[in-house]
């Protein structure tokens, strides 16, 4: 009996599903699933086309733009690579130029050092040079004194008056006081003792009154003040120098730049000087000076 109302309520309620009542059927269109069904699925699969198609699109444009930039990627690492290598070669260029400098200039230093020891070697033989010349010289002029001696040897009474001195068949007086006499002042007193101022005309006479001046001189004076007359001047014409004879002036012991005619230096003096070659200077006759007087042997 439970069965029976059981069934029977099943019945209804599946009546009741597979057929509404008239009321809701009434004037209204019947929708089925097959009408609907067919369009869906076509819509659907056009968008899945078209969103495929755009994929498709979007990996071609991304493929090409990953193929331009590893293409530009590649230009650019090339390029790169080849910089590189020229920085490369630039250093290893520098690196070689950097040695050969290094090599130059230790050249350089050692060449500088033998030019060194050159001009040192030059300047040692210039040194021995000047030694030697300054020796000859010496000797030469105690040569000359020793020859000026022979005269008197051989002429044997034949002498000079007391202080005064044989040189070269002469004899010579130096005045030693420190009275000074202006150049025609010392000539006069030459005159009075049977002399006239010296005339220096030989290289023997001008050694000898060399080292005879030089022994003399008076070291609290001047090299100026500390002169001899001697009889030369240029007062006839400028620059020619005539011994008191008249004779032209032959052979001269001027000093460097000597004569040079300063305010009117028309007299001749020989001075104290380590280089007898070098005695003489010319100065104005009104200066007051010492002197030399010369006369034959007695």
């Amino acid at each position: 009996m439970e069965e029976s109302a059981y069934n029977k309520l099943i019945l209804q309620e599946d009546s009741s599903v597979d057929e509404p009542p008239d009321y809701l059927n009434h004037d209204k269109p019947q929708v089925t699933f097959s009408m609907v069904r067919p369009t869906y699925i076509w819509t659907s699969q056009r968008v899945l086309e078209i969103t495929l198609a755009g994929l498709a699109a979007l990996l071609l444009a991304v493929d090409i733009g990953l193929g331009v930039y590893y293409n530009n990627l590649t230009d650019e690492s090339r390029a790169v690579m080849s910089i590189s290598r020229e920085v490369a070669a630039l250093n290893a260029a520098y690196d070689a130029a950097a040695t050969n400098q290094a090599e130059a200039q230790m050249r350089l230093r050692q060449e500088n050092i033998k030019q060194q020891v050159i001009r040192w070697h030059i300047e040692h033989q210039v040194k021995r040079n000047v030694d030697y010349k300054y020796m000859a010289n010496n000797l030469h002029r105690d040569i000359t004194i020793l020859k000026s001696h022979v005269p008197a040897l051989r002429e044997g009474c034949r002498h000079c008056l007391p202080r005064w001195i044989l040189i070269d068949s002469a004899c010579f007086f130096l005045s030693l006081s420190e009275t000074r006499r202006q150049w025609q002042e010392a000539r006069e007193f030459c005159k009075k003792h049977d002399s006239d101022l010296a005339v220096v005309d030989s290289l023997e006479k001008q050694l000898k009154l060399n080292q005879l001046i030089n022994l003399h001189q008076d070291p609290s004076r001047t090299s100026a003040q500390n002169g001899f007359w001697i009889g030369l001047r240029d007062v006839d014409s400028e620059g020619v120098w005539k011994w008191l004879d008249g004779s032209k002036l032959n052979q001269g012991f001027w000093n460097d730049g000597e004569p040079n005619d300063v305010g009117g230096e028309d007299c001749a003096a020989t001075y104290p000087r380590t280089n007898p070659f070098k005695g003489w200077n010319d100065a104005p006759c009104s200066y007051r000076l010492k002197w030399i007087c010369e006369m034959s042997v007695a």
